[in-house]
């Protein structure tokens, strides 16, 4: 999937869309993308030696991730962070560097679930961790009028 196919499933929109292209293999998802020299997380972080937050880097792996939940849940509910575990930092990501996300579920119990992440930059391990979401139905969701 690219960015255009992958809007029709997530609810990110630019500049906080962090996947460039995704593919679901199995109970495995993998993805890649492209650290912009102009994102937006990178102003003031840090001057003169611009790398990219760890939170950022595990909102990269959560956007990737919930793309293993059934497409039929994701049109009526839309997933929610319910807690980082085990999140370990390895490495740096900088400008230009192509992060690779490979996660897969290791618990369901709707609508909880667990995904077992990490993220690479050219193989070299960067972060890993579990990521925990819960399902909120969209009509519980209030958006900002």
């Amino acid at each position: 999937m690219n960015r255009e196919e992958l809007k029709n499933i997530l609810p990110h929109r630019e500049p906080m869309l962090l996947v460039d292209k995704c593919e679901v293999d199995g109970e495995y998802v993998n993805s890649e993308y492209t650290i912009p020299a102009d994102a937006w997380f990178l102003q003031g972080h840090f001057p003169g030696y611009p790398v990219v937050p760890g939170v950022i880097l595990c909102e990269i792996m959560a956007q990737c991730s919930v793309l293993l939940i059934p497409v039929e849940k994701l049109k009526t509910n839309t997933a929610l962070y319910g807690g980082l575990d085990n999140i370990k930092f390895k490495n740096s990501v900088f400008p230009g560097d192509t992060v690779t996300v490979r996660a897969h579920l290791t618990d369901v119990r709707w609508p909880l679930f667990n995904v077992d992440a990490e993220a690479r930059v050219n193989g070299k391990l960067c972060v890993k961790g579990t990521l925990k979401f819960y399902l909120v139905p969209k009509e519980n969701l209030k958006g900002i009028q």
